[in-house]
């Protein structure tokens, strides 16, 4: 259904004069009688009828322009929500971060939603393999990962994060002697991809040996067997500050100790909510 020729009927059942109604619609009232002429042709009856008292509706043109009216609101609520969308003001962004973006993702979609609160928001962790995969495949509009990205991915860096070892105690041990004392807590490999093939690089290049190791499926476990004095791990320095005091954290020199994380997305992929996004970030 034209748009344009219910405005002319709800306008001129309005007003009751067709040189009013023309007027006000901005025609000519030649043109106005065409559309009014087309619209009763297309519903095969006749919505009004001239008198000495001007333009009135017919008993079919009553009963026909609350739902005309009905339509015409609807298409106007339409048309707001299609331009909230077009601005990135209404939307959905699936958003995945790792484990060194654990505190400061959930950060910044807090603030996204205080200045979009018409966006959906969704956050699953990931690692940053699997992050720019889905990026690709427009399963995730943005991922907290390791940076620089890979092409056709484009990122952002954003701030650098280290490896630190986490001991059950303070004491006079070096990296090597706790690495003889206790089991080297990792995660599994396709949680911690990333993660495990920096400590392999650290360990490497420092020439550090391992006595035991002991696999675990999420960094609270670690955290928490650390605690308990069954083993020491290498994590990044972001994950630290959450953790529950005790847990002795031993700064790291040499090699292999940093890396950069950032955002990532697919620059070609339209998404004006994640441009949103992405500028907010890089505001800082």
């Amino acid at each position: 259904m034209n748009l344009r020729l219910l405005k002319a009927f709800m306008t001129l059942a309005e007003k009751g004069n067709y040189a009013e109604t023309a007027l006000a619609l901005a025609v000519s009232q030649p043109a106005l009688t065409k559309q009014i002429n087309l619209l009763e042709s297309t519903l095969n009856v006749a919505l009004f009828s001239r008198g000495r008292h001007g333009t009135t509706l017919t008993a079919a043109g009553k009963r026909l322009l609350p739902e005309a009216e009905k339509v015409i609101k609807q298409a106007t609520v339409f048309l707001q929500h299609a331009a909230q969308v077009a601005k990135g003001g209404e939307g959905l962004i699936a958003v995945g971060f790792g484990l060194s973006s654990f505190y400061f993702a959930p950060q910044c979609i807090a603030q996204f939603r205080n200045r979009y609160p018409g966006v959906d928001v969704s956050l699953e962790d990931l690692p940053s393999d699997q992050q720019c995969e889905m990026l690709q495949s427009a399963d995730l509009q943005v991922g907290f990962v390791r940076v620089p990205a890979q092409a056709p991915l484009e990122s952002h860096r954003l701030f650098e994060d280290r490896l630190v070892l986490v001991t059950p105690e303070n004491s006079r041990r070096d990296v090597q002697e706790w690495l003889n004392a206790l089991p080297l807590l990792r995660l599994y490999h396709p949680r911690g991809r990333g993660l495990n093939a920096q400590i392999d690089q650290f360990l490497q290049q420092n020439a550090f040996a391992i006595s035991t190791t002991q696999q675990v499926e999420d960094i609270q476990t670690i955290v928490a067997l650390v605690l308990a004095g069954i083993g020491v791990a290498l994590l990044p320095q972001s994950v630290v500050h959450i953790a529950p005091p005790g847990l002795h954290v031993m700064a790291l020199t040499g090699e292999a100790v940093q890396w950069q994380i950032g955002i990532a997305w697919d620059p070609r992929i339209n998404d004006t909510a994640r441009d949103n996004f992405i500028a907010m970030v890089k505001q800082g």
